[in-house]
């Protein structure tokens, strides 16, 4: 019973730790996107990508998601995602595409530190993240 305990002391504690770095990110996020919904600048945006988006069968507004989520982390290319009006097919898009393209700066620091060339891990990232989104969108 005492290993029970303790599994279930250090396991709560850890959940609680992992939400709580969860929530550093995607929270405040996910206030700035929705304050910013009141405002015309996600208008702006979303015309301005919709073009591009289009591709992936997906609204202008989600190239925020995108970018947050190649830029910073995954975390908060979500973030963005819950504020969005999204269907089911447009949220496994994005999330086959960040799955390939998330945390593009560190990740691409990591991967040059190991020897792994620059132009090659980005264009090998973007690329799936591309071609991903693109074919789920004509065969989804």
């Amino acid at each position: 019973m005492n290993i029970f305990m303790t599994t279930l002391r250090d396991g709560t504690y850890k959940g609680f730790k992992t939400t709580w770095t969860l929530a550093k990110v995607i929270v405040p996020i996910y206030i700035i996107i929705t304050i910013l919904k009141y405002t015309p600048v996600i208008g702006w945006i979303a015309i301005l990508f919709e073009p591009l988006m289009q591709l992936f069968g997906l609204p202008g507004e989600a190239a925020i998601a995108l970018v947050m989520g190649n830029l910073l982390n995954l975390y908060a290319g979500i973030g963005v995602m819950v504020t969005l009006p999204l269907s089911v097919k447009q949220l496994t898009i994005m999330a086959v595409m960040l799955s390939f393209s998330h945390s593009l700066l560190v990740e691409t620091a990591v991967s040059k530190r190991v020897g792994v060339s620059v132009p090659m891990i980005l264009t090998v990232r973007l690329g799936l993240m591309i071609l991903s989104g693109v074919l789920m969108n004509l065969m989804y």
